[in-house]
């Protein structure tokens, strides 16, 4: 290991660079947040808040998926990952930064009774809405509170016990025994990671709020499709990382054979979320339901179309035609290429999700999207490179490094 270099140093231009889009990216938030959060014109309000609340939801989630990915790589003994498992840790350092803005973000809108953004906040409209009144045993204030409070806190703690387990493994080499009850631990507390990750990701939280945004409408399969968003996400800024830290000399012992499986990720679950994508769509144009094609109708036919189909060509026809390659996979440039393009292609569709059912009348994307995104990605940037920085980059003497570097595809 003499020759790794294991300790992170943040190179001054990254440091510029986040600094620069934190900076640009608070001071659009801050302008928006005045003239349009703050206005007397519910319409600026909801495009203010509607924003907001679909770029917190979506980093919060992608954030998250790097957690996912290490518990369940834990769980399944993959030892093809430790070589780079500190970036994935790295990342979900995030989720209680971006977990708690999304937590205010979303009390704020819940206790001051938007329902201009949740149409189940007003009172007097659900009781005289027989669909809401049945649903109102989910979709209420108190609910809503306690359960995203319990969602993000939970999320936060078993990322923060499966990070400091990690460390672990940079005291000392381990024996057969000890590295055996290290295994079971890690096991274990992957394991209270992914039961309550398929509570809230796999099932409750899109419910809550995302498609709770549409109330009348629902769909059995929206928060799977969520979630494959944002873990295809989720791998596409590991991959970003991952070939960043291997252009500064560092990740040693990570080869093109680990960003051949991490490419694998990003491909199969592409085309995962196509499924979903096309099962959703398909079930209900087929069975042609008022109710549950007004959710459709607004984005296939009106002004968001473009967006729908933008968002199909971006995160399906791309990575199909571009990483059906094996070569492709295995190529550092093109990878990411294709991880920034899904990145932004998942952005879009976290954007059409929600602003297709707030504004329905005309497609805002413009300076507030990216401005906010620009703060997000500042704080993204800043923050792994810290987290990278702050402890070795390689668990030295974690039971699965040696298969790790053997590693191949």
């Amino acid at each position: 290991m003499a020759s790794i270099k294991e300790q992170f140093e943040i190179p001054g231009t990254l440091k510029t660079w986040s600094y620069a889009l934190i900076g640009i990216g608070g001071a659009a938030l801050l302008y928006g947040m005045f003239t349009k959060g703050f206005s007397s014109d519910e319409h600026e309000q909801v495009h203010f808040w509607g924003t907001l609340m679909y770029n917190t939801i979506f980093w919060t989630l992608v954030t998250n998926a790097a957690m996912f990915f290490l518990c369940f790589s834990t769980m399944a003994m993959a030892a093809w990952m430790q070589s780079f498992r500190r970036i994935a840790e790295a990342i979900s350092t995030l989720v209680p930064i971006f977990g708690g803005i999304t937590l205010m973000v979303l009390l704020y809108v819940v206790l001051s009774h938007n329902h201009h953004i949740y149409h189940w906040l007003d009172a007097e409209a659900v009781a005289k809405d027989p669909i809401l009144k049945g649903k109102a045993g989910f979709l209420n204030p108190t609910f809503f509170v306690i359960w995203t409070t319990l969602t993000i806190v939970l999320w936060s703690y078993f990322g923060y016990r499966m990070r400091q387990i990690s460390l672990e493994a940079d005291v000392a080499p381990m024996d057969a025994a000890t590295a055996h009850k290290y295994n079971v631990r890690s096991m274990v507390r992957s394991g209270f990671f992914l039961v309550w990750f398929g509570l809230t990701v796999a099932s409750t939280v899109p419910w809550l709020w995302l498609m709770s945004i549409d109330a009348h409408w629902y769909s059995t399969m929206y928060s799977w499709y969520t979630f494959a968003s944002s873990f295809v996400a989720g791998m596409a800024l590991i991959a970003l990382w991952l070939i960043y830290m291997k252009n500064k000399g560092y990740m040693e012992l990570s080869t093109s054979e680990h960003l051949h499986d991490v490419g694998k990720f990003m491909f199969a679950f592409s085309i995962f979320w196509t499924y979903l994508w096309f099962s959703q769509y398909m079930l209900i144009w087929y069975a042609n339901i008022p109710e549950e094609t007004i959710y459709f109708k607004n984005r296939v036919q009106g002004a968001y179309k473009p967006i729908f189909f933008l968002n199909l060509f971006i995160n399906f026809l791309c990575p199909l035609l571009i990483l059906m390659k094996r070569s492709a996979k295995r190529n550092f440039t093109l990878v990411a290429f294709m991880a920034v393009l899904i990145l932004f292609g998942h952005w879009i569709d976290f954007y059409q999700m929600v602003m297709g059912s707030l504004m329905k009348e005309h497609v805002s994307l413009g300076w507030l999207d990216f401005g906010i995104l620009t703060f997000f990605v500042g704080v993204m940037i800043l923050m792994v490179a810290r987290s990278l920085a702050s402890k070795p980059l390689i668990a030295k003497y974690h039971p699965f490094l040696k298969e790790s570097i053997l590693h191949q595809v």
